[in-house]
């Protein structure tokens, strides 16, 4: 199990809705008007065209998505034809981005829908307010949104076909004369001068055709998908096409085109005038469903890709944080900061001309990719093959290079910057990359360090072994055998020489009894003794004057031992070393062939899976990655449960490793569960994250400490280390998220 792969749910009809809806949504709301603007009556066949030109790159995404039916779309073919690199980079860059543009350009659609009945409301703060809206649903992971963007989706197709019919059959709605005024099409003369009209508008509503793109992105939900995928994107292109034509034609039969030229509220002048009162009402409130709806699905579409990409490490891999609702609320919050620096443009046009240029620069590439494809792998299944090969995808390619020229300069000159910002991004964190390959290439080995501070107690063989296991697992890592000496030695020097050697034989003792845990590893391992007033002191004063130890490992302190003085020198370690710490409890276990990892939510957890992973690969061993769940929860949930584990550990470790398994257990408390399944299985050793917020009542946490008490394996705690600032942070959102 490499890769997540999610649910097939969506059927025929919602995936047709998918890509006919948030296409729709409001542009054609706000753009009629500046589109007539431009073409006059020849809008409508502006329309035709850039849908006709459409369909050849539609019949592209057809044969790539059926292909490679998986989430990511165009990232996926040019990833698969050229490889993981810039171009790639650029391609999956550029659809999200797009996406998020047409996130504002919807949202900016909103507020003028919302003006008609309210004409005073300031458009920018109102579209501002809808996104911040729609990022906070999002994060709290708002149930059934899929249904009711399908409901949102018939009831506007609903009320395009009541415009459209009422526009034909009203005495004052339609009539030729209206749209072709002196029997002209176009407003002015010369083949040539219209036909760049017709381009320039083409370009302007472009945005309005890429439904079939949002498809591709969700073709791993499609339920069978070499079928369904051709057919709803050839219907959504063709609904989209088709209603988008007829609405132009019975607004500007309706309207004369000069009294609505550079309107954002057009259909509402026309159905004034056919259907007063009512029908005002229905278009300002489908102009607003509209705009929802494009919001919703391109936020949607934006957040997933920026995940992807997160997680991918092609952007920050914070990106790909999940919060307890499974949301990616990183990749949430990028998406509604830049939709709402993109409103503030706040003009219409040009938001939609970088919309339209930044997906044409995404499907260019496809369609050069589905060339490469076919030529790469010849043989390779194809359930949905385009016609005409090379033509569709020359002919489309065509089309994007052709739509892009005659665009805004503005707004391509914007796309270029953003293009360049991308680019640079991509070669300074490459060039970062290198450095620190060849940086760590001139590392003399044995760098880092695993600190191992000893004391006069027994039960270190575990200890060491732990040690040396992580210590082989990370490259130029050595363990360093600490002993701290009390600082009162100086006051009685000949008691101290001689309580110096008693140490200094203590240690050779220790070095010669755990010598063999290095060599059989091969990990580097050396003794250091220091003077300190306590073991604590001595621990975290040695951690600030060394910045190379990456851990501290530690030994359970067990009451029946005496135990309490390194109880309190383990509390004071955790508050105040800046490192990772591991404390292990042995339970005179000699292998780890089977380990289990409780993951939860927090840093600590993911710390745990990271370690579990670190071991598993130098001893062989089994890593069962499990969720607790209280007893009565419903079942039906368990696979969505399990998807977002697997996303979890795959988000730290990149891939589920194969020698890994996911489970759920349920159970009262995550501590009855863990225990339960170490009495029931044979585990070798547990591997769990500390609780975040400690009391002194306990250790590491009341589930921590039963288990190491209770469980019949070894058990391993880990904290991570996370700095003054970031742990208040974390305080404020977990105060938030409660």
């Amino acid at each position: 199990m490499s890769k997540r792969t999610l649910k097939r749910q969506l059927n025929l009809f919602q995936t047709i809705l998918l890509g006919t809806a948030g296409a729709l949504g409001s542009g054609i709301f706000i753009l009629t008007g500046l589109a007539a603007e431009m073409a006059g009556p020849a809008t409508f066949l502006a329309i035709l065209i850039g849908g006709f030109l459409s369909f050849s790159i539609a019949i592209n995404y057809s044969e790539l998505a059926t292909i490679y039916p998986e989430t990511g779309g165009a990232m996926t073919y040019v990833r698969e034809a050229w490889g993981k690199g810039l171009l790639s980079f650029l391609v999956g860059s550029m659809d999200s981005i797009s996406s998020t543009f047409f996130c504002a350009l919807s949202a900016v659609g909103f507020a003028y829908s919302l003006s008609i009945f309210f004409p005073s409301i300031p458009i920018i703060p109102t579209a501002i307010t809808v996104i911040v809206l729609f990022v906070i649903l999002n994060i709290l992971g708002v149930s059934k949104v899929g249904n009711i963007q399908i409901v949102m989706g018939v009831s506007l197709l609903f009320t395009f076909a009541v415009y459209i019919i009422a526009g034909f059959v009203s005495p004052n709605g339609f009539h030729p004369t209206t749209l072709f005024p002196n029997g002209r099409m176009f407003p002015t003369d010369g083949f040539i001068h219209n036909t760049g009209i017709l381009m320039r508008t083409i370009a302007l509503i472009y945005a309005s055709y890429v439904g079939f793109e949002v498809i591709a992105d969700d073709a791993e939900e499609v339920k069978n998908p070499s079928k369904n995928i051709p057919i709803a994107i050839m219907i959504s292109l063709g609904l989209i096409t088709i209603i988008y034509s007829l609405t132009v034609v019975v607004t500007l039969g309706t309207v004369p085109w000069q009294s609505v030229a550079g309107s954002t509220t057009a259909l509402s002048d026309a159905v004034k005038i056919f259907m007063p009162g009512l029908g005002i009402t229905i278009v300002g409130m489908a102009g607003m469903l509209g705009a929802l709806t494009s919001i919703n699905s391109s936020m949607l579409s934006a957040t997933r890709e920026t995940f992807t990409l997160g997680r991918d490490g092609a952007w920050p891999s914070v990106l790909s944080r999940l919060n307890r609702y499974r949301m990616p609320f990183a990749a949430i919050l990028m998406v509604g900061a830049v939709s709402i620096l993109i409103t503030i443009i706040g003009v219409v046009d040009f938001l939609s001309y970088i919309t339209s240029a930044g997906y044409l620069f995404v499907l260019f590439f496809s369609n050069l990719a589905m060339i490469r494809l076919r030529k790469k792998y010849p043989s390779i299944h194809r359930p949905f093959t385009a016609p005409l090969f090379p033509l569709t995808p020359i002919l489309a390619s065509l089309t994007c290079v052709i739509v892009i020229f005659y665009s805004d300069l503005d707004a391509i000159v914007f796309t270029a910057i953003v293009i360049g910002i991308f680019m640079a991004y991509y070669f300074s964190k490459t060039g970062l990359q290198l450095w620190q390959d060849a940086h760590k290439r001139n590392l003399s080995p044995g760098r880092w360090r695993i600190m191992l501070p000893l004391t006069n107690h027994d039960g270190m063989d575990g200890v060491m072994k732990v040690g040396s296991l992580l210590a082989e697992a990370e490259k130029d890592t050595n363990m360093c055998l600490l002993t701290v000496l009390p600082s009162s030695l100086n006051a009685d020097l000949a008691d101290s020489e001689e309580y110096l050697e008693k140490i200094k034989e203590q240690r050779h003792a220790i070095l010669n009894r755990f010598i063999h845990y290095a060599v059989d590893r091969n990990v580097p391992m050396y003794t250091k003794m220091i003077t300190d007033a306590t073991l604590a002191d001595g621990v975290i004063n040695e951690i600030k004057n060394d910045n190379n130890v990456k851990m501290v490992l530690m030994k359970w302190p067990l009451k029946a031992r005496g135990g309490d003085a390194l109880r309190k020198t383990l509390k004071r370690v955790a508050r105040e070393a800046k490192v990772n710490l591991a404390v292990f409890h042995d339970h005179a276990i000699k292998n780890f062939k089977n380990i289990l990892v409780p993951v939860g939510g927090g840093l600590n957890s993911l710390l745990a899976i990271h370690l579990a992973n670190d071991i598993s690969i130098q001893e062989g061993s089994h890593v069962n990655y499990v969720r607790v769940l209280p007893e009565g929860t419903n079942e039906d949930d368990e696979e969505d449960i399990v998807a977002n584990l697997q996303e979890v550990v795959m988000t730290q470790l990149g891939q589920i490793p194969a020698s890994s398994t996911l489970q759920i257990l349920y159970a009262n408390s995550v501590q009855d569960a863990v225990i339960h399944e170490c009495e029931t299985n044979d585990y070798g050793l547990v591997i769990m994250g500390s609780a975040y917020d400690i009391t002194e009542e306990t250790l590491f946490g009341p589930v921590c400490d039963t288990v190491v008490e209770k469980a019949p394996s070894s058990v391993l705690v880990v904290r991570r280390y996370e700095s003054a600032t970031a742990s208040w942070l974390h305080h404020q959102v977990k105060r938030l998220g409660s």
